[in-house]
């Protein structure tokens, strides 16, 4: 367009300003903290982890260590790329966990190609499996909530002063 067309059709330029390029502007962006997961994500992760705990029912697998083993599956995270998922498991009463977990490492592969059978999409993500410490975290912030010093403020004692 003209310069001299748009001074006449009333366009001003207002200082140097300027519209950062998209490359600017996504760097800014980014360099605020990681990106939440989008809405496929989250659907594709809550999908494979519905479709692994229903794999992982005990007499399920032949693999010694998890036919009998009761696992729970707390939480899929899938990338962004979907293309890779990290599954949160927990053995039941956390027991033989070191075992557990060598279990579904070899059995990646094969839970993968059941799910793919079971879910409805064109590539399944590659599963790694990780042992969720959110309960081991959960403990030991109660047993620090119960401690005679922080229950003592969390629940303060009223002053006389205070009464009146």
């Amino acid at each position: 367009m003209d310069p001299g067309f748009r001074r006449e059709c009333g366009f001003r330029a207002i200082g140097n300003t300027k519209m950062p390029r998209r490359r600017e502007h996504d760097q800014l962006r980014h360099s605020a903290g990681p990106r939440p997961p989008s809405q496929r994500q989250l659907r594709i992760g809550e999908e494979l982890r519905h479709a692994l705990a229903g794999l992982l029912r005990p007499g399920e697998l032949r693999d010694p260590a998890l036919r009998d083993a009761s696992i729970t599956v707390t939480e899929v995270r899938v990338s962004p790329d979907l293309k890779n998922a990290t599954a949160f498991v927990m053995p039941l009463a956390g027991s033989q966990t070191a075992e557990i977990m060598a279990g579904l490492k070899r059995s990646a592969v094969f839970l993968k190609g059941q799910a793919a059978r079971n879910l409805a999409l064109r590539q399944i993500p590659n599963i790694v499996f990780a042992l969720d410490g959110a309960f081991d975290n959960a403990a030991r912030i109660a047993a620090l909530l119960a401690r005679p010093e922080v229950e003592r403020d969390l629940h303060p004692i009223p002053d006389d002063d205070e009464r009146n």
